[in-house]
């Protein structure tokens, strides 16, 4: 039978005849062989949103830019005048020009296509009557897909169970309420929102779970339909670039205005045409620092898989400048704080307490065993193995290894009863299951109902308020019995006790009767006790918040755990001592409409927030936000989307993230530790400072070039630089040591400053201010070198040219050594111990020897053959400004010790 694909109005379709048409089966979905025969067959589930420029237009784009049309420019005056071989030698440049940057976006973009591969989403698809995880894109139609809460749908599918399922289809419809999925098939004109039945790619589950056969993949899809609308829509510029843009766009009004200046000066002492306009190509030249794009795009790609080697995924490139302006970080406990292993601490039963723990497969009681509570403890099991989503023995695609899925509360019961003498799944069959009400963060309950030897029986876990709520009677020893007026509060009086010890309390009811139905069961249960589950704060944890605090950020802690957890918590890892605000639980939080100005100073004085509701999450980020604070949010689940998509840096959790808050948040973090958060601001900062860095290195190198040509072309215009020696200044001395400082791993006073303003410009006025002194250091180091050998060696205007020239080419060399962190030491620095300092230097040094030895090179060049003393000269000329420089700081570090 040939399989049929695309299908048309699957809606309309039963399920039977949809899995006949996809000849596949809804519970042991397709064999991994007939899988890998049809993705060979329709092609991977994936598309590009938008499409790669081709080689040859990236080579094509080099020539279209300003330097170029002036160099162009430049080679027609040449051979207006008859000068070939200097239009020979512009047009070598701007070919060698365009090479460098086709080379250097190439690498860049090999980065990010590299980066982009580090982001892959996955998925629970059954194969072989197995669940597994495997990646998105190796989806085929007949796959059977597995969705719970938090999901991203990996493709259009026809629902095949579904319980308490609903997605949110905003993406694809515009409808911002949530769509309540069922199996029913529809009618042939159902308008797309209204398909109950079916599931869409790129769309989320909010709530409950299904499984879903894959119907349509790739462009096949509801959204491929609309991707491949948009796929050439234009990208838009970062912040970064706007300021990049905008600093660029200053350089060439202040080169315009010097160029005019210079023209009209040189018309009235009657310079020749001829003068006016090399020296003004050369002005132009010298303002333009065509190396800033290209350097600033490859030392955002390195950082970044930088940072992604130590587990930070950033998916936007902005969020690399905003992290290093984070002044409050809004951080979940669970798995952030915490180590995220779960573990069994303590039993709670009506007639006794018991501290446990496992050890060599065995569940081992702390102060011996139970003696009134037998029962109650083997009901527990009963109920944690059946109340229970973890998978077990799983194969993982990313480790190769069987590992047991899923929640890790789940994940520990299964532990405690396959531990405690029991087999987790032989209940499980044993208890098959019919129905389940699924977890949620508003009624923080799971129950299942089961087919039992004896009957119905009814399994149910969450929270001890809200359990206990439910029950009518309770488990004490043998007995079960009527629920008094004093138990609940007995209950509730112990959990405050164990979560006041920083453990997580979940408490365990039962149902078992003859007649019960589906729907309505959660009622009349009976109260069999409360597990303490210990989650321990990670051991690194404690000096990270302490260099935050260092580096002017503030940690809040905004988590859904009991206010007493997470106090307990907060004092184990450093976050609070007792002379700060209290936890506010969000029961106790303020509508946003009623906040006053008292309650919004309370919040903002608040470091822990416990109980809170997801839309609480999202009014708190934006009240902190509100008072002018840069607000990065970590979150996991679902639920914490919003106020990831509100927060200026939205951070996910990789590991235990739903796709939905990875898919909605800027970075991920693929460890879940609070230190690589904090490693990511580190890096944000450090990439930013190198970014900074260089367009100041840059920004000086070209005024003072500008600042040269203009000097020579009024005291000495027969040996003024010609544009050919500027291009290989900016070409190669400019370039290699901007794109090595770009590369540089920064120092430790990264995180000992207080966050920069995301507003301020790249260069602020007191940036300017050390512009403009290393401009002047420069360009007076390269007149009296020049003047020195007029005066005193020979007056020739070559060599004075020569002398200029390499003194400026050393000038800049040496300059990269002012670049320096002000904290660091003189000789031992974060530019000192850049091995790619060293690697630019001795290239671009070597580069403008070899200059001078290659005859031909250095006649277009204009070159001589220069004796050693005019060397000597030259070069300490060029040695002269960083000496002059590192003494000016060296006596401002005294005067601000004196002072």
């Amino acid at each position: 039978m040939v399989l049929t694909y695309p299908l048309e109005n699957i809606h309309t379709r039963s399920v039977a005849e949809v899995l006949t048409l996809l000849q596949t089966d809804a519970d042991s979905g397709i064999s991994t062989p007939e899988a890998a025969r049809r993705l060979g067959e329709f092609g991977p589930n994936a598309y590009q949103t938008q499409r790669q420029k081709p080689i040859w237009q990236m080579l094509l784009q080099q020539f279209l830019s300003p330097i170029v049309y002036l160099l162009v420019v430049g080679a027609a005056v040449s051979i207006y005048f008859q000068d070939y071989i200097e239009a020979v030698a512009i047009g070598v440049v701007i070919v060698l020009n365009a090479l460098i940057g086709f080379f250097m976006e190439l690498q860049s973009r090999n980065s990010m296509n590299a980066l982009r591969k580090m982001d892959v989403i996955l998925s629970t698809v059954v194969r072989d009557g197995k669940a597994q995880e495997i990646p998105a894109e190796q989806l085929v139609p007949g796959d059977v897909v597995v969705l719970e809460a938090g999901d991203i749908i990996p493709g259009d599918g026809r629902l095949v169970l579904c319980n308490q399922l609903q997605c949110n289809e905003s993406s694809l419809t515009g409808e911002s309420l949530p769509t309540h999925k069922n199996g029913d098939p529809l009618p042939q004109d159902t308008a797309l929102g209204d398909r109950h039945n079916m599931v869409f790619k790129g769309t989320s589950v909010i709530n409950g779970n299904g499984k879903a056969v894959i119907t349509g993949t790739a462009e096949h899809t509801e959204l491929g339909a609309i991707t491949s609308l948009v796929a050439g829509a234009m990208e838009t510029t970062t912040l970064l670039d706007q300021k990049l843009n905008a600093l660029s766009k200053k350089l060439i009004w202040l080169t315009l205005i010097l160029t005019a200046v210079f023209a009209v000066t040189g018309m009235i002492q009657g310079k020749t045409w001829v003068g006016i306009i090399k020296t003004s190509i050369a002005l132009a030249i010298a303002a333009f620092p065509e190396g800033l794009p290209i350097v600033a795009t490859v030392a955002l790609s390195y950082g970044m898989l930088m940072m992604a080697k130590r587990n930070v995924i950033v998916k936007k490139l902005s969020a690399v400048e905003t992290l290093g302006s984070t002044t409050v970080i809004l951080t979940d406990k669970t798995g952030t704080l915490t180590e995220n292993k779960i573990y069994t601490d303590t039993f709670s039963f009506p007639e006794e307490k018991h501290k446990v723990h496992i050890e060599d497969g065995k569940l081992h009681f702390d102060d011996g065993n139970l003696e009134k509570s037998v029962e109650n403890f083997n009901k527990i099991k009963i109920i944690g193995a059946l109340c229970n989503n973890a998978a077990v023995n799983v194969k993982s695609t990313q480790t190769g290894k069987h590992e047991t899925t899923g929640d890790p509360i789940d994940i520990a019961l299964l532990d405690l009863v396959n531990t405690s003498g029991s087999v987790a799944e032989s209940i499980q069959a044993q208890y098959p299951r019919i129905a389940e009400i699924p977890f949620s963060s508003e009624t923080k309950i799971m129950g299942t109902l089961h087919e039992g030897p004896e009957g119905y029986f009814v399994a149910a876990k969450g929270s001890l308020e809200q359990i206990i709520a439910l029950c009518d009677y309770q488990l004490s020893g043998e007995n079960r019995r009527k629920m008094t007026a004093t138990d609940p509060k007995n209950a509730l009086d112990e959990a405050e006790s164990m979560a006041a010890q920083g453990l997580r309390v979940l408490a365990f009811a039962y149902r078992a009767a003859g007649d019960i139905g589906q729907d309505g069961f959660l009622c009349k249960l009976t109260y069999v006790g409360c597990i303490g589950f210990l989650d321990p704060p990670r051991s690194d944890i404690k000096p990270s918040i302490l260099l935050c605090r260092n580096a002017g950020i503030r940690i809040v802690m905004v988590t859904g755990d009991h206010p007493l957890t997470a106090l307990n918590i907060a004092y184990k890892t450093g976050l609070v001592d007792g002379g700060e605000q209290p936890v506010l639980a969000g029961k106790d939080l303020p509508d946003l409409k009623s906040l006053t100005d008292v309650w919004r100073k309370k919040i903002l004085a608040t470091s822990i927030f416990a109980r809170t509701t997801p839309k609480q999450k999202l009014e708190i980020a934006g009240i902190f936000q509100q008072a002018g604070n840069i607000v990065a949010m970590t979150g996991d689940g679902v639920n914490d989307a919003p106020a990831l998509k509100k927060a200026d840096v939205g951070i996910a959790m990789g590991r235990r993230g739903t796709q939905v808050a990875k898919e909605t948040a800027s970075i991920v973090v693929t460890d879940d530790r609070f230190t690589s958060i904090v490693a990511a601001v580190a890096d944000g900062r450090t990439i930013f400072k190198n970014i900074q860095k260089f367009v100041i290195y840059l920004v000086s190198c070209n005024l003072s070039e500008i600042f040269i040509v203009m000097a020579l072309g009024f005291i000495a215009p027969s040996a003024t630089l010609i544009p050919l020696q500027i291009l290989f200044l900016n070409i190669v001395t400019d370039v290699f040591p901007a794109l090595a400082i770009g590369l540089g791993r920064g120092d430790k006073s990264a995180m000992e400053q207080p966050p920069k303003d995301p507003k301020e410009a790249i260069i602020t006025n007191r940036l300017w201010g050390h512009i403009l002194l290393y401009t002047t250091i420069i360009t007076l180091s390269v007149l009296a070198a020049l003047l020195f050998c007029q005066r005193v060696i020979t007056p020739d205007p070559r060599v004075g040219n020569n002398v200029a020239f390499i003194a400026l080419a050393f000038a800049q060399l040496f300059h990269v050594f002012n670049m320096a962190s002000s904290r660091s030491g003189l000789f031992i620095n974060d530019i000192t111990k850049n091995k790619f300092i060293w690697f630019a230097l001795i290239f671009s040094a070597g580069s403008l020897v070899l200059m001078f030895q290659i005859p031909q090179i250095r006649y277009v060049l204009q070159l001589e053959v220069l004796p050693i003393k005019v060397w000597a000269i030259a070069v300490g000329a060029g040695l002269l400004p960083l000496l002059v420089v590192a003494g000016y700081k060296k006596t401002m570090e005294l005067f601000d010790t004196v002072k």
